[in-house]
């Protein structure tokens, strides 16, 4: 019986500690998000691709504000190549935090709702950096198919600092009739 108590202890001991580590290191949203004002469409720059986002071309992920409160989500893009077959895909999102709207649950599958945090909006808004607490995922997104140099290495500096692994990055392909 002692030996069981001692190993229940261990345990409690490491996920608690686990549980800490966690939180000391929890990936921060924005303070605050004009709700209205990032609606609308977002070019996919570059990502750590999900198993959906690979091969993918001009994906674009567009957000509506529900009467509700939810947010109704188009996730489009070509498979395969710019001449590739037009796939869609309609998460909703739930704003978790109503206090800084930037903490979302974003739902593809009834009722599990994935982590999606906007960490970063440029001060012009012409481009924003998702995130998610485990880092297994990034998103980074602009108003228009093309960032400038300077934008794009920027919103890459910024995501290597809150830790994500750098190799895993993929820019998504954008080409877009003038």
């Amino acid at each position: 019986m002692k030996k069981i108590t001692k190993s229940f202890l261990l345990c409690l001991f490491v996920i608690s500690s686990t549980s800490c580590t966690i939180q000391n290191n929890e990936l921060r949203a924005i303070e605050y998000l004009n709700i209205q004002e990032f609606m609308g469409d977002w070019f996919v720059i570059a990502v750590i691709p999900t198993f959906l986002e690979k091969d993918i071309f001009n994906a674009i992920e567009s957000y509506t504000l529900n009467s509700d409160g939810t947010i109704s989500t188009e996730f489009s893009f070509n498979k395969g190549g710019f001449d590739g077959d037009r796939k869609k895909y309609n998460p909703k999102g739930f704003i978790m935090d109503k206090d800084s709207n930037a903490l979302w649950g974003m739902q593809f599958i009834w009722p599990i709702k994935a982590d999606f945090r906007v960490v970063y909006l440029s001060d012009d808004h012409s481009y924003t950096i998702i995130g998610r607490n485990k880092r297994d995922y990034v998103w980074l997104m602009s108003r228009s198919p093309m960032m400038s140099d300077e934008d794009y290495s920027n919103a890459m500096s910024f995501i290597e600092s809150i830790g994500y692994d750098m190799t895993k990055i993929v820019k998504i392909p954008q080409k877009w009739p003038e």
